[in-house]
């Protein structure tokens, strides 16, 4: 398989559903130190472009990484095949340092040919073990090279809810829990409204109270702080939407959703620890919803959950309270990696599964 790369201006990128292959989110990574680089892709299959972001990890170590892309995928059995040539193509405009090319594939799972159903027929998805996925993977590639990282990054599993209904339809698809928690913070006078960056500190602080109560460990400030640009024309076609959930003064919920093309997308949320029978969180999301849909989108991306009703699973909790919002639970590829240097690698592949390298930077 022939893929042939040209590159361009990050400025440039076609207009996406999915934000982590804009300009906008090229814009957003270079502020926290990694390089962006983006290439129009040709091939006698998909076609389109691609965003790639560089950065170095370790000493000697650097990782070329695509999120969530490329978006245009080949028929599940050409996976690796294109995986394959598109590692190769890349290589080819990389330095000596760049140890590995991974991938963030918003592609279908090769394990799920229904990924439309809804969650409540979905509680029982299983990937095999990733030896056996890498065998699926590279079978054709002529190096066998392809690996499954050991993380996935963003969303292998998440839940989608389709806003091109009407309020009243969307709400009867939630779980009556969810509904009731929604109208119990209308009732109680919960109002949410747009934040602006200089509140942003304030969210952080709820998002630090979060990560302590949840036993996670917590991204950097400037991960936020990047996401607001100097100017609205750093943006791009993108629009962050920046909400904050009060009660009387009392700041209960926050939120950070970034709307590209027709998609809205959760990226991050934080609570307080305090008046949590206010319910922010379920006012939060239903206002976004309603924002989003009157921004023209019919998806409200909530992002990543476990894939399964599996409560050994890290994110099982995410599973329970966002499958309550109804929707429908898509299983993507997950990140996988495509070694330059072997013995460089595995050292960076035994570090990650300590620190989580990748992830933090």
């Amino acid at each position: 398989m022939n893929i042939h790369l040209k590159e361009k201006v990050p400025k440039c990128l076609f207009p996406t559903d999915i934000v982590f292959q804009t300009h906008f989110w090229s814009a957003v990574k270079s502020r926290v130190g990694w390089e962006s680089r983006a290439f129009d892709l040709t091939s006698a299959g998909p076609n389109g472009d691609v965003l790639v972001l560089i950065k170095s990890l370790l000493p000697g170590i650097s990782v070329a990484y695509v999120p969530q892309g490329p978006e245009f995928s080949p028929a599940p059995d050409r996976y690796g095949l294109f995986l394959e040539a598109l590692s190769e193509a890349i290589r080819s405009r990389l330095d000596f340092s760049t140890t590995f090319i991974r991938y963030d594939l918003p592609w279908e799972s090769a394990y799920d040919n229904d990924s439309a159903e809804t969650f409540g027929k979905k509680d029982e998805f299983r990937r095999p073990e990733a030896r056996l996925q890498e065998l699926r993977m590279n079978f054709g590639t002529a190096s066998w090279n392809l690996r499954k990282a050991v993380v996935d990054l963003t969303f292998a599993d998440r839940v989608v809810v389709d806003l091109d209904r009407s309020e009243e339809e969307i709400l009867s698809a939630m779980k009556p829990k969810t509904r009731y928690n929604i109208r119990l913070a209308q009732k109680k006078d919960v109002k949410v409204n747009i934040g602006s960056p200089e509140q942003l500190p304030a969210f952080y602080d709820l998002y630090r109270q979060t990560s302590e109560r949840n036993r996670f460990q917590p991204c950097e400030y400037r991960h936020f702080s990047a996401l607001f640009p100097g100017s609205p024309s750093d943006c791009g076609s993108c629009e962050i939407v920046f909400l904050l959930a009060t009660h009387n003064g009392d700041l209960l919920a926050g939120a950070i959703i970034v709307i590209s093309g027709k998609t809205a997308t959760y990226l991050f949320g934080a609570s307080s620890s305090k008046k949590r029978n206010m319910m922010g969180p379920y006012a939060i999301h239903w206002a976004g919803m309603q924002i989003a849909r009157n921004r023209g989108c019919v998806r409200y991306d909530l992002g990543a959950v476990s894939p399964g009703k599996d409560p050994d699973h890290p994110f099982f909790g995410l599973y329970r309270f966002k499958t309550g919002f109804g929707g429908r639970i898509v299983h993507q590829s997950g990140s996988w990696d495509y070694p330059l240097d072997e013995e460089r690698y595995e050292l960076f592949r035994n570090s990650e599964m300590i620190d989580g390298l990748v992830r933090s930077a």
